[in-house]
């Protein structure tokens, strides 16, 4: 028989539910492990444990990764701050090639919090964990003073394996590769813009929110030795880019024509002065392939729901090392740094 789980009867979160007694366990049990609900985690110990041999039979390298959000507002059109936490993490481990498989959840909540925001930001993770193909299977919580946190803040650990002869790396641009990008960059960070209120634009903007490991993974079946590969969250495409050529001691040119930006999201850009190329994303990846297989990696992408409007923006080139390069319509060309500062905070 299944052991009866606690309920939470609080409307709000209180001191007492970060103190480890009967007043967290009912949160837990009911708000968290009664969502997630996976065998790992219902055993409720201070750790998962794995079969290393599962793990084995997949690659032969760990992927590790972790990120924090503090996204403004926490919900948004397109998605919430669980949605972000999940695929934010799982995005971290697909472009490195691996194959996601475990989180974890860390809770930072603010006293007074509504539970029942609480359980709609829980019940989207558990929704993009389930979309994704991994699972939730340990976690902590905190309770932080009224006025010490700004309603929740979500970390996320994520554990995937590497299949053997993946090796992508940012070090390993050579010129004559290609960049791709999976669709329309800056969604995200116009979005959250938008969702805060002070544009008062008349405009539908949606995260791009989404996993990215299955877009991955058909890549890597045609391009196993696809070079260098990022997400393009924080900082954009732009800053990608910089790492990319920092990192590979090359230059890049893109095509300022062929980057897909939407019509909306360049308007944004034009009445605040700033540049889409800047702009947080979380469903768009960067990629470096080599030259000679570009357009079939693009088209794998094109028949794939994640990346329906990829398109090549730009290749690799010697000379100016460190350097990125934008060719204008005009038939100029900028430079374009890492951005500097922060051009919009709590984005993510």
């Amino acid at each position: 028989m299944s052991k009866r789980r606690r309920i939470l009867k609080a409307s709000t979160i209180t001191m007492a539910h970060g103190a480890g007694g009967k007043a967290m366990r009912d949160l837990i049990e009911d708000v968290f492990v009664g969502t997630f609900d996976n065998e790992d985690l219902n055993k409720l110990e201070d750790q998962a444990r794995f079969d290393l041999s599962a793990l084995q039979a997949l690659g032969g390298q760990l992927a590790f990764t972790t990120d924090s959000y503090v996204v403004d507002p926490v919900e948004f059109p397109g998605g919430d701050i669980g949605t972000l936490a999940i695929n934010g993490t799982v995005n971290d481990l697909a472009v490195s090639g691996a194959i996601p498989k475990y989180l974890s959840c860390g809770m930072i909540l603010e006293e007074g919090l509504e539970v029942d925001l609480l359980r709609r930001i829980v019940r989207s993770m558990r929704k993009a964990a389930d979309e994704a193909g991994v699972l939730i299977v340990t976690g902590d919580t905190k309770v932080v003073p009224r006025g010490k946190g700004d309603k929740i803040f979500i970390n996320t650990t994520g554990i995937g394996v590497i299949p053997e002869g993946i090796k992508i790396s940012a070090a390993n641009c050579k010129p004559g590769d290609k960049i791709i990008v999976n669709g329309f960059v800056g969604d995200h960070g116009a979005a959250i813009l938008n969702a805060r209120g002070d544009l008062a634009l008349e405009v539908e903007l949606k995260t791009d929110c989404q996993p990215l490991h299955e877009l991955v993974q058909a890549m890597l079946v045609v391009c196993p030795e696809l070079h260098a590969m990022r997400d393009a969250s924080r900082g954009g495409v732009a800053t990608v880019l910089n790492e990319f050529a920092e990192a590979s001691e090359v230059a890049i040119r893109l095509e300022e024509a062929s980057i897909p930006v939407r019509n909306e999201v360049r308007g944004v850009c034009e009445i605040l002065g700033l540049d889409a190329l800047y702009f947080a994303n979380e469903g768009k990846l960067v990629a470096v392939v080599p030259g000679d297989q570009a357009e079939t990696v693009l088209q794998v992408m094109l028949s794939h729901p994640a990346g329906q409007h990829s398109a090549i923006i730009g290749e690799v080139i010697e000379g100016y090392a460190g350097r990125v390069l934008v060719k204008t319509g005009f038939g100029g060309e900028r430079i374009m740094d890492m951005l500097v500062g922060e051009q919009l905070p709590r984005i993510c």
